[in-house]
C-alpha cells in the first residue's frame, strides 16, 4: 500500500515556461530547461526539444501550471494549457490544486486555406473551446492520482505510484482523457496532467481532544457527460448521466476512514425522439417551465438496466438503490417504471422514498424514516477504515445509489444525511465518541461537516444545471431560510435560462471534448441542427409577444372611450395570444439545441 509521499513516485513538472515563437509553441519545465517539447503553429505538430528548438527570440513568454492535452479540428490543433490554480487543500498527505484558468492554444496556420464553409464551422467549433475554457470544478495534483478511492489504492500492487500519472487514473474519471492521446503517443509523461471534474472540499474539527480532517471529494464520470435537459437516463451500454462517485475522507488520531457515495440519472434507456425512433424517459427543452416528461417502452431497457448494475456490483459490491422521485404525477410514472425493472434484478435492493412529500422544503429531520428503512442494511455495507501502519481494518461491502430526477438537491441533502450517520458510526469505533454521542451535538464541528458537503452540492450542481443548488439551507441549516428560498428562488429562473437558452452549446462542447464527436475532414459541414434549420425567428417573436402586450395595455385604458380603441384592444389582444400560441407550439425547435450528435 502506497498513501503517504515516496521518493519512487511519479511527479508530474509543477511549473512551466511557455514561450511564444511566430512558427511554433514551445513548452518546457521551469526546473529542466532541456526537457519538454514543441507545438506547430500551423498544423499541431509536436516534437521533442532540440537543441535549435527554441533558438530565436520568442515573441511572449509566460509561465503555465499543466498541460491538458490537444484536440484536432478542421484547420489544425490546438493545446489546452492551465494558465492559473489556486491550492484548494492536501488530498492523503499531497498538495491538490483548483483550475482558476485554462486557455485553448490555437495551431491552425492552415486555416487561411480553408473554405467558406470551412471557415464558419470552425468558428463554431472554437466557439465550444471557449465555453470549455470556462467550465467550472477541475482538480488535479503533481504527486497522486485523485481518480482512484481509498479502498481501491490501498489494494494496488507495490510501485504502482512510479507509474505515470495517466496510467494510475481511472480513465472514467478523468474529464480529458480523449485529448490526451497525442501526448501519450510522443511519450510525455512529465506533462500529462489528467483533470478530474467534480468538486473538492475539506474541513478541519476539533472533537473533543481530538483533530481530525474531513476531506469530500467528488469524482464525475465522462461516460456519458452532458447537460442537465439534454442527457438523462442511459445510453446502450448502462452509463447513466450524471453519475458521480463521492468519498468522505476521515483522518484522527492516525486513522484513515473512507465512505463512498454514488448518483447517477435513473438507468432507463434514454433515446431522443427523431421520427420514428423510440426512447424510453425524456424531458426536453420546450420554453415551459417544467418541461413534460415523457416515458415510452424500449426492448433493449432490461440489458441496459442489468449493465448498468452489473458494473456497479462489479466496482462496489453490494448495491442499495434509493429513489427520491415522487410516486405521483409524471414523476411517479417513471418510478413505477424504474420499480418494475429493479424487480427484475433480486441481488439489489430498490427503495422508493418520496422527498417531497415526505421532507417537504423544511422537514430535514424527516429523512430519519428513510433511515429507518435503509439504516441496518446501510450499517452492514460499513465504511473503509485503516491504521496508521497501513493495516487494513475494515471494508466497505457495498454502496448507495442514489438519484432523484437531476441527481441535484434531493439528492445532495440525502447524501449529506448518510454520511453524518456514518461519521458518527466511525468516531464511535476509535472512542473518539461515545455511544451516546453524535457530531451533531459540536455547534462549530458541525456546520464545518454541513459546508463542506453544501459547497460540494454547488459545485456538481453548477457543472450539470449550470446553478447553484437548491435545497442547499437543507444542508448547511437543516432548514430552509428567506435568504435560502430567495437563493433557490434566483437558481429556479438561471437554470429555466441556461437550459432553454444556452445549453444546446454546452452539450456541444462536451460532446467534442469528451470525444463523442470527432471533427472530420474533406466532408460536408456536419454543424446542421439535428431534425432541421435551426429557426431564427425567436428574437422577432419575442419582440411581438412584449410589443403586443405593452399596446394591448395602453388600449384597454382608453378602450371605454369609442369603439375604435376598443377594436384596436381587441386587435392587439388576439395578435398577443397568437404569437404565444406560436411560441407554446413551437416552444422545443425554438431553444438552444445540441448540432453535433444525437441524444443516445
Amino acid at each position: 500500500m502506497e498513501i503517504a509521499p515516496s521518493s519512487s513516485r511519479f511527479k508530474l513538472y509543477d511549473q512551466l515556461e511557455l514561450l511564444e515563437f511566430p512558427d511554433k509553441y514551445v513548452v518546457k519545465p521551469v526546473d529542466s530547461p532541456h526537457e519538454g517539447f514543441s507545438v506547430d503553429r500551423r498544423d499541431g505538430n509536436i516534437k521533442p526539444l532540440d537543441d535549435n528548438t527554441s533558438s530565436g527570440d520568442a515573441t511572449r513568454v509566460s509561465t503555465v501550471f499543466g498541460v491538458g492535452g490537444t484536440i484536432r479540428l478542421l484547420a489544425g490543433t490546438y493545446l489546452l494549457v492551465i494558465t492559473s490554480r489556486e491550492e484548494a487543500g492536501t488530498f492523503l498527505g499531497f498538495p491538490i490544486f483548483r483550475v482558476t484558468a485554462m486557455k485553448f492554444l490555437p495551431c491552425n496556420g492552415n486555416l487561411r486555406f480553408a473554405t467558406a464553409q470551412e471557415k464558419k464551422d470552425e468558428a463554431y467549433f472554437r466557439t465550444l473551446l471557449q465555453a470549455l475554457e470556462t467550465t467550472p470544478g477541475f482538480y488535479f495534483s503533481y504527486e497522486t492520482d485523485l481518480t482512484v478511492n481509498l479502498q481501491r489504492r490501498c489494494k494496488l500492487a507495490v510501485g504502482w505510484t512510479s507509474k505515470p500519472m495517466w496510467k494510475q487514473a481511472d480513465p472514467r474519471y478523468v474529464w480529458n482523457w480523449h485529448l490526451l492521446e497525442e501526448l501519450i503517443e510522443c511519450k510525455l509523461d512529465g506533462f500529462i496532467t489528467p483533470l478530474l471534474q467534480g468538486s473538492y472540499q475539506v474541513a478541519e474539527l476539533q472533537l473533543k481532544n481530538s483533530t481530525s480532517v474531513i476531506s469530500l471529494i467528488s469524482r464525475r464520470c465522462t461516460r456519458r457527460l452532458g447537460t442537465r435537459m439534454w442527457r438523462r437516463g442511459a445510453n446502450l451500454e448502462g452509463d447513466t448521466a450524471n453519475f458521480v462517485e463521492s468519498e468522505q475522507i476521515v483522518e484522527i488520531n492516525g486513522f484513515k476512514f473512507s465512505l463512498l457515495q454514488v448518483r447517477g440519472s435513473i438507468p432507463l434507456f434514454f433515446f431522443f425522439d427523431i421520427g420514428s425512433i423510440p426512447l424510453l424517459w425524456e424531458q426536453i427543452v420546450d420554453l415551459s417551465y417544467k418541461p413534460q416528461l415523457k416515458i415510452n417502452k424500449h426492448e433493449d431497457t432490461p440489458k441496459v438496466v442489468q449493465r448498468h448494475f452489473h458494473d456497479l456490483s462489479q466496482r462496489y459490491g453490494e448495491i442499495m438503490v434509493v429513489n427520491l422521485t415522487d410516486q405521483h404525477g409524471a414523476e411517479g410514472e417513471l418510478s413505477k417504471a424504474y420499480a418494475t425493472e429493479m424487480a427484475r434484478l433480486p441481488n439489489v435492493r430498490y427503495v422508493a422514498f418520496d422527498f417531497h412529500h415526505i421532507c417537504g422544503t423544511t422537514n430535514f429531520d424527516n429523512l430519519g424514516i428513510l433511515y429507518e428503512q435503509i439504516g441496518d442494511e446501510f450499517e452492514m455495507q460499513g465504511y473503509f477504515l485503516v491504521d496508521a501502519e497501513g493495516n487494513i481494518l475494515e471494508e466497505q461491502k457495498g454502496v448507495i445509489r442514489s438519484n432523484c430526477i437531476d441527481c441535484l438537491d434531493r439528492t445532495n441533502v440525502t447524501q449529506n444525511y448518510m454520511a453524518q450517520k456514518s461519521l458518527n458510526l466511525q468516531l464511535q469505533r476509535i472512542g473518539v465518541l461515545d455511544s451516546a454521542e453524535c457530531v451533531s451535538m459540536f455547534e462549530d464541528d458541525y456546520t464545518k461537516f454541513r459546508t463542506i458537503w453544501a459547497e460540494q452540492g454547488d459545485e456538481i450542481s453548477l457543472q450539470y444545471a449550470g446553478t447553484y443548488a437548491l435545497k442547499g439551507d437543507l444542508v448547511r441549516y437543516g432548514k430552509q431560510t428567506v435568504s435560502g428560498a430567495i437563493k433557490d428562488g434566483i437558481s429556479a429562473m438561471s437554470r429555466y435560462y441556461l437550459n432553454n437558452f444556452q445549453d444546446g452549446v454546452r452539450q456541444d462542447a462536451l460532446d467534442l471534448i469528451s470525444g463523442r464527436y470527432t471533427v472530420g475532414t474533406n466532408s460536408p459541414s456536419q454543424l446542421q441542427p439535428i431534425g432541421g434549420s435551426q429557426p431564427s425567428f425567436l428574437p422577432v417573436a419575442s419582440a411581438l409577444l412584449i410589443g403586443g402586450v405593452t399596446v394591448t395595455s395602453f388600449t384597454i385604458h382608453q378602450a371605454g372611450r369609442n369603439t375604435q380603441q376598443y377594436l384596436a384592444s381587441a386587435l392587439w389582444a388576439g395578435v398577443t395570444a397568437g404569437v404565444v400560441a406560436m411560441i407554446k407550439a413551437n416552444g422545443r425547435h425554438l431553444c438552444s439545441r445540441p448540432r453535433l450528435c444525437h441524444l443516445i
